[in-house]
């Protein structure tokens, strides 16, 4: 079966790999083969493809599957008891650890998909849980005024789920222009063009003179916002720091933090039992609409462009989809 390999820096192969298989079950909890079938990318695949990842340079060739988290597909087989063979799910494997065809996952790493959702929908699931994740972090957000630091895909995702929170105005800030005109769709009241050092002025101005009291900070991988979110927020209020930095960070300004009081929260690793399922279950209701967000799509044997594309941006690329051979479109 096919496997997808870093062989060098911004150079993917597909390469011949072993079938997975199934251990004997021993215990509690039990193992799938999973069978991924629509996938997409994330600003977290990409320090594997750019040659940096957490700070340190990335030895080429990387282990075969990496990096890839994002997908739906079908239970092949089990030695557990919570899924069928045949059965559709949308799962997270580890350590993004599942650019391959099949894998083996535990069985607590997937849920359900909404009959009510085409694949890709479903599959969107995944990144906006853990947006919903980070949003159970944050106050009543009603009428509350809030700065999006970074308008990609989960930016994006910040402003449709806080505008459903309801927040009274969502300004999206981002330096890219032609990311901005999405945040509008996508729930944001206003946008700036300027990285967050930049706007402090342009805030003030749409909030007539004050700061907000929320900053949701989705800057992502490539570079951190963090000094630039202590800056925009007013005295008391929270910093949501999403964006996973480059480790370490210097220089971060935890005096001026601590001077305005601000409450500053992470967050990492949604759970399986209400939170996925909960983002699921929002965008099988209507609640929010991410398809906007979907504005490229490649077959498998494409994924080299799949990645220079979403890397560099091109053309206004949000989320990148990946079609592997097993998908048979929207059933």
């Amino acid at each position: 079966m096919l496997a997808g390999q870093f062989v060098s820096r911004r150079t993917i192969e597909l390469v011949d790999v072993p079938e997975p298989s199934l251990a004997d079950h021993r215990g509690a909890g039990g193992q799938i083969i999973f069978q991924p079938e629509m996938t997409c990318l994330c600003g977290s695949d990409l320090p594997h493809f750019d040659a940096e990842f957490e700070g340190h340079e990335v030895p080429y060739p990387q282990p075969a599957g990496m990096s890839l988290h994002e997908m739906v597909g079908t239970v092949i087989d089990t030695n557990g008891s919570r899924w069928r063979p045949g059965t559709r799910v949308l799962a997270v494997p580890i350590g993004q650890h599942g650019l391959f065809e099949r894998f083996v996952l535990s069985e607590d790493r997937a849920i359900s998909l909404d009959p009510r959702l085409s694949d890709e929908m479903a599959m969107l699931a995944q990144p906006f849980g853990t947006v919903v994740f980070a949003l159970k972090k944050l106050p009543n957000m009603i009428d509350r005024d809030v700065v999006v630091l970074g308008q990609g895909p989960i930016g994006q995702m910040f402003n449709a789920g806080l505008r459903n929170l309801g927040a009274r105005r969502i300004i999206g800030v981002d330096p890219i222009a032609c990311r901005l005109p999405m945040s509008l769709k996508m729930g944001a009241t206003h946008t700036i063009c300027a990285h967050g050092w930049e706007s402090t002025a342009q805030v003030r101005d749409l909030l007539d003179g004050e700061l907000p009291q929320v900053v949701v900070e989705a800057v992502g991988h490539r570079a951190q916002a963090l000094n630039d979110a202590i800056e925009l927020t007013r005295p008391f209020g929270q910093i949501l720091f999403f964006g996973v930095p480059a480790v370490p960070m210097n220089g971060i300004m935890m005096k001026s933090a601590m001077m305005k009081n601000l409450t500053i929260s992470t967050s990492l690793n949604p759970d399986f039992d209400r939170t996925f399922p909960l983002a699921m279950q929002w965008l099988g209701e209507g609640r929010v609409n991410l398809s906007p967000l979907l504005t490229h799509r490649f077959p498998l044997a494409e994924i080299q462009k799949a990645f220079d594309v979403f890397r560099d941006r091109v053309d206004g690329a949000q989320k990148v989809l990946v079609e592997f051979p097993s998908w048979q479109g929207n059933r």
